[in-house]
């Protein structure tokens, strides 16, 4: 098994990366109160799990909570329940899409921008089945065993994606809404260059809608952003960036052919 040991962003907020995709832990070292966010992709659950234990011990966490249904983010899902037996979370509007019922759009590969985008109709795209683990999160915005954060519909990636946000210090967890790399591009995922992106476009559907997710978020002016892709990032350059997304999203994130249908 690989080495596998998570990278802190704030004391009580650590992540660690699946290839090309993070997953979150919500909660300080040694604490027997924390909270998985996202399960990256497939055939990662032992190494997630190693990383889990070397910040919490044998203490499982309290639940999962998914921001989307994505291959990359649940394709351990299963194995993880099952190791820690939780419940599983996601916005009820992806419910089908992780019971079987229904399958994402395939992915687009003449949205640009690199290898990956080429590659994406090869990228899983049928529903999985959690039922046995997965619940709805609450309607009211609230989350389970997570006081002071609430949960944030942000869709247009996927109809039910939600991102975490905690009033108190502006941490904001904000899933595939958007990401600090170029994730349609092989070379940009490798070197890992931090700056503000849109949704990865090989799989972003609606486009009015994951416009209108990222400006409900930078009015949050989040001071530190951990992101489904990417590095973290905090301060003033995020700020910056996510605001200046926010307000030229058509032109920084959408792709051209899709720009004319906007």
């Amino acid at each position: 098994m690989d080495h596998a040991e998570s990278e802190e962003v704030l004391e009580d907020l650590a992540y660690y990366r699946t290839l090309m995709v993070n997953v979150g832990f919500i909660g300080k070292a040694g604490s027997d109160n924390w909270i998985l966010v996202d399960c990256g992709i497939g055939h990662y659950a032992e190494r997630i799990i190693e990383a889990a234990e070397k910040r919490y011990g044998s203490t499982p966490p309290q639940c999962i909570l998914l921001t989307h249904g994505h291959f990359d983010h649940v394709g351990s899902a299963k194995k993880l329940a099952h190791h820690f037996n939780v419940p599983i979370y996601i916005h009820p509007l992806e419910m089908d899409y992780v019971t079987g019922k229904k399958s994402y759009p395939g992915g687009n590969p003449t949205v640009g921008g690199g290898l990956m985008s080429i590659l994406s109709p090869f990228y899983p795209s049928e529903s999985v089945n959690l039922e046995d683990w997965i619940h709805p999160l609450p309607e009211d915005g609230s989350l389970p065993f997570l006081e002071g954060w609430r949960a944030i519909h942000t869709p247009g990636h996927t109809p039910g994606h939600v991102s975490f946000f905690r009033d108190r210090d502006r941490t904001l967890l904000s899933g595939d809404a958007f990401i600090t790399v170029k994730q349609e591009s092989v070379m940009a995922v490798f070197i890992q260059h931090q700056h503000v992106h849109g949704p990865p476009a090989y799989f972003t559907p609606d486009w009015r809608e994951a416009e209108r997710s990222v400006k409900k978020l930078a009015a949050l002016n989040p001071k530190t952003a951990l992101t489904g892709h990417g590095l973290p990032m905090e301060g003033e350059d995020l700020q910056h960036q996510l605001s200046e997304l926010a307000l030229n999203f058509k032109e920084l994130a959408i792709p051209k052919h899709k720009n004319k249908l906007h």
